[in-house]
């Protein structure tokens, strides 16, 4: 054994189940392995089974626990239930790994862990071991999730009585009730959330310098970084690779769709994705598929339920004009030279994607910080446009096709976004380069945790 070698700090890093919170996760993994720290990697059993064929990442191992729904949270689940089952397991879980490295002399540094999951920090403060929090949403919806906690509650639920009321906290831009996100509303399914999001601030209070790193850069969201003046945040995003050859995918699949990209103009191709979690419905796929064909370009649309492909009634029409597919890299298409517009759901990773490669979006936000993710494309970055729903709760065919010929078109307002689409590719690069904002904070970060 060479005992020359420098010492390496371990990290133990959990994160929610869903696609969207594992994929930032596993880039700060990354990353933190080139600043000589092993990281153990954790998160449901469900999820580590979707994974698949674990990655192979030097420094990082793959760890999981059951969550009592190993086979995924259904449609029809009950949804306090599996939080509760979730805290409850998890717990459990994560206190046995950390006993277990301390007995074996391989002692965890400090512990990571993603949103909805506050109770870490419990088991973390239990135990005498640091722990930081993961924000992988922007700053803007960190600030709003704060001040809907602490003292603007009903100045925020008073827009929702009014569609062209606007509100301005502070350290924010001026937002309307379609820039919030969705848990605000009354109506959402998913107001479970809340409460979660209440207790994490109120860990957070409670420490005395909490740790909190978020998925964001400095020249993206400065004034939403410091809004909250009591928590000090510390943007190290973009969390996406910087070489699409290097990230790992959670969900593999046929890459047969990067030879047909390949093989188109530079720019002509419209990529559309709704995420991993939403689901359109069948009306709003129907409008989508002719607002496609109308506009006459080649397209790559994933459809995760390729069942949902047989019902549009215009499917020899979209075969012949374009590709659909159930899954693909989504870093790997944007960074295609071919990829000319991403008509998207604005999740805060394809937010992200989007602006690292350099991509104009039509956004088509459906829930929980979507919307707010929208606001910054469209009106803080300037880097696309947002679908107008019609009163029935769908974008008719119109619009879609109006929003993919303005932003992909010969219009002035076109080539706006696509200067636009440059700067900000060169200044989310820039954040995470050698030297760039988002490098010396994550630097600062870890001299802090692993001195």
């Amino acid at each position: 054994m060479d005992n020359t070698a420098p010492h390496r700090h371990r990290m133990l890093l959990i994160t929610y189940s869903a696609q969207g919170h594992i994929n930032p996760a596993l880039e700060f993994a990354k990353r933190l392995t080139r600043r000589r720290i092993d990281v153990t990697f954790v998160t449901s059993l469900s999820a580590y089974r979707r994974i698949g064929k674990t990655p192979m990442l030097p420094h990082v191992s793959f760890a999981s626990f059951s969550d009592g729904y190993d086979d995924g949270f259904k449609q029809g689940d009950d949804i306090n239930h599996f939080m509760s089952e979730l805290e409850r397991r998890g717990s459990q879980a994560i206190k046995d790994m950390i006993v277990a490295g301390a007995e074996q002399g391989q002692p965890f540094t400090c512990i990571v862990y993603s949103i909805l999951l506050p109770w870490v920090a419990t088991v973390a403060r239990s135990l005498h071991l640091p722990a930081v929090l993961l924000w992988i949403q922007p700053a803007i919806v960190f600030a709003l999730y704060y001040y809907y906690n602490y003292g603007y509650h009903d100045i925020i639920q008073s827009v929702y009585d009014d569609p062209l009321a606007t509100i301005q906290l502070p350290g924010l831009p001026l937002l309307t009730a379609r820039d919030l996100p969705s848990f605000f509303g009354s109506s959402d399914a998913y107001e479970f959330a809340l409460p979660i999001f209440r207790r994490q601030f109120e860990l957070l209070e409670q420490e005395t310098n909490p740790m909190i790193v978020i998925n964001t850069f400095d020249e993206l969201e400065h004034n939403a970084l410091r809004a909250i003046s009591k928590f000090h945040l510390i943007p190290i995003g973009p969390l996406i690779p910087s070489e699409a050859s290097s990230r790992c995918d959670l969900f593999q699949s046929t890459t047969s769709y990067i030879d047909w990209l390949n093989s188109k103009p530079k720019g002509s191709v419209i990529y559309v994705s709704s995420g991993s979690i939403s689901t359109l419905s069948k009306h709003q796929n129907e409008e989508i598929a002719r607002g496609l064909l109308s506009c006459g370009r080649p397209f790559l649309w994933v459809i995760r339920d390729i069942e949902e492909v047989n019902t549009l009634s215009c499917r020899e029409e979209l075969e012949g004009l374009g590709k659909i597919v159930s899954w693909c890299s989504q870093i790997e298409v944007l960074s295609r030279p071919a990829t000319g517009c991403f008509l998207t759901h604005c999740g805060w990773n394809s937010t992200l994607e989007s602006l690292v490669c350099g991509v104009p979006v039509v956004v088509f936000p459906q829930w929980s910080d979507q919307g707010t993710n929208a606001k910054i494309i469209q009106d803080m970055s300037e880097t696309g446009v947002r679908l107008e729903v019609g009163m029935d709760g769908v974008v008719k065919r119109e619009e879609i096709k109006r929003c993919l010929e303005l932003v992909m078109g010969d219009s002035k307002k076109g080539e706006e976004i696509r200067r636009n689409v440059v700067k900000w590719k060169e200044l989310a690069k820039g954040a995470t380069a050698h030297g760039g904002s988002s490098y010396s904070n994550f630097k600062a970060f870890v001299d802090q945790v692993c001195p």
